[in-house]
């Protein structure tokens, strides 16, 4: 039953659900509260007090939400700062950290379609909090809390002046504004309805052209995601763009919902995911800000990755899909840049939090520092590794959690030893199965932990390749 506290489970990072269906008023007004508990166990002992973060996003009631966080918090005794206004959820981490809080309640469902709405807990550090730590929070939603003898306070804050503050002191900003100011380089930004709206212009000025900056909680029908499929008005601006303004370096960077996920578009329209941002940045914060530390990569991460990190001399450790997984080991190491396929990415100078502003500003100070054009950048790391591939992912929707089983029991009992003709030379899995085939090509094949869904990865040589081997791997699921 929807309204179970059995059924609330806490996904790679927040829970999330279906606004007025598993997500209520009545069910968060159950989950913030534990939270908060839980982050004060985890916490309280080196922060030294019950001081709370609440933000939002711009979906579907988030204030209303927030504000019912703030009240139930509250009411168990926690000291509130609640958003005044939307914010990206770094924001609300870096707030956490600023402010020597417990952490921060975000709503927000980040990526997700519409219809959804969900809480991420961040932790005293500025990152999101490991798995122990939502394990605890499920466990403890059907024990009573006691209620607190004296209610906490609530105080309104605005969160982009610190976070704006401080990202924008971690490049060269005045380089960036003048390139921009000057026309020689074009910015777009596509915030996807999202809490990105309105970001850029507070750091780099009102030159930055920004799209689908009103809030839409239906993002149009579809998800703000930065995936092509949802980039259609994108394109068409740049190519309208490319046109007028033949020359000049151009780029779009493009945010998803709650603005801890990056892409962009290069000067050509061509889509760059984080599997090609990634490289570029670990070469540019490398060669031109002489950073240092180890790059951290899920595994779903690309082949290129690491072959630009040996060009100049970094470790790679590589970790499950989530970036809590790349948190935890920021919290471990010196690490330079850790990344994961689906957009998130940080930094070891920054807090351990995916944070697309900062890549945004840290893209650009690669394009005006080394005077390419992103696509340009990115073929001249191709040419110095001798490494060309492509990449996609589908997310395969499964007829149940029950045919999910299936599949996952049909893996560990009959292993793959061939795929689509070709010999599986490896098999990595510390997160679902990764095949590494005769040719070098590899196929990843990850379940949802949530819901009925199967996750198929593919890089090769060439896309009619990595199509080729996603169909295989859908036709296998599906037969």
């Amino acid at each position: 039953m929807a309204s179970s506290a059995k059924s609330i489970k806490f996904g790679t990072d927040g829970w999330r659900g279906v606004i007025a269906d598993e997500f209520t008023f009545e069910r968060l007004a159950l989950v913030a509260p534990v939270a908060a508990k839980v982050l004060f166990d985890t916490y309280g002992e080196k922060v030294g007090n019950r001081k709370i973060i609440v933000g939002y996003d711009r979906r579907f009631m988030s204030e209303e939400f927030a504000l019912k966080v703030a009240e139930v918090v509250s009411a168990a005794g926690f000291d509130i700062l609640l958003s005044e206004t939307f914010a990206p959820t770094p924001a609300f981490s870096w707030a956490a950290k600023q402010e020597n809080a417990l952490g921060a309640l975000v709503i927000t469902a980040s990526h997700n379609p519409g219809k959804y709405s969900g809480l991420k807990v961040k932790s005293a550090f500025g990152g999101s909090v490991p798995s122990e730590v939502t394990q605890k929070i499920e466990a403890l939603l059907e024990t009573p809390l006691e209620v607190a003898a004296t209610p906490g306070k609530i105080e309104k804050f605005n969160p982009w002046d610190s976070y704006c503050t401080g990202i924008s002191s971690k490049v060269d900003i005045t380089k960036i504004r003048n390139a921009i100011a000057s026309s020689k380089l074009t910015v777009f930004g596509d915030v996807m309805h999202g809490a990105a709206a309105g970001g850029l212009a507070m750091l780099l000025g009102d030159n930055v052209r920004e799209i689908n900056s009103d809030r839409d909680p239906l993002f149009e029908g579809g998800a703000p995601e930065p995936l092509p499929k949802y980039l259609s008005k994108l394109f068409g601006v740049m190519k309208l763009h490319r046109e007028q303004n033949p020359s000049g370096l151009n780029v779009a960077l493009v945010f998803d919902g709650d603005c801890d996920r990056i892409a962009a578009v290069d000067g050509a329209g061509n889509f760059l995911s984080s599997q090609i941002l990634i490289p570029i940045l670990i070469d540019h914060l490398t060669k031109r800000r002489g950073f240092t530390g180890e790059i951290v990569k899920t595994v779903s991460g690309s082949d290129l990755m690491p072959l630009v990190a040996k060009l100049h001399n970094l470790s790679v450790f590589e970790t499950p899909v989530g970036y809590k997984y790349i948190a935890d080991r920021m919290l471990e190491a010196s690490v330079l840049l850790g990344g994961e396929e689906s957009g998130g990415i940080g930094y070891g100078t920054h807090i351990p939090e995916r944070d697309a502003l900062l890549s945004a500003l840290y893209v650009l100070e690669a394009i005006v520092e080394s005077e390419l054009d992103l696509g340009d950048y990115y073929r001249e790391l191709q040419e110095k590794t001798g490494f060309f591939s492509a990449y996609d992912r589908i997310d395969l929707p499964l007829a149940s959690m029950e045919v999910r089983a299936k599949l996952l029991a049909q893996l560990q009992k009959e292993p793959l030893k061939e795929i689509i003709g070709l010999a599986v030379t490896d098999c990595k899995s510390i997160d679902g199965y990764k095949y590494r085939l005769a040719d070098n090509r590899w196929l990843m094949i990850r379940f949802s932990g949530t819901e009925p869904v199967l996750r198929l990865y593919c890089e090769a040589a060439t896309l009619e390749q990595v199509h080729q081997t996603l169909a295989w791997a859908k036709n296998w699921a599906e037969s």
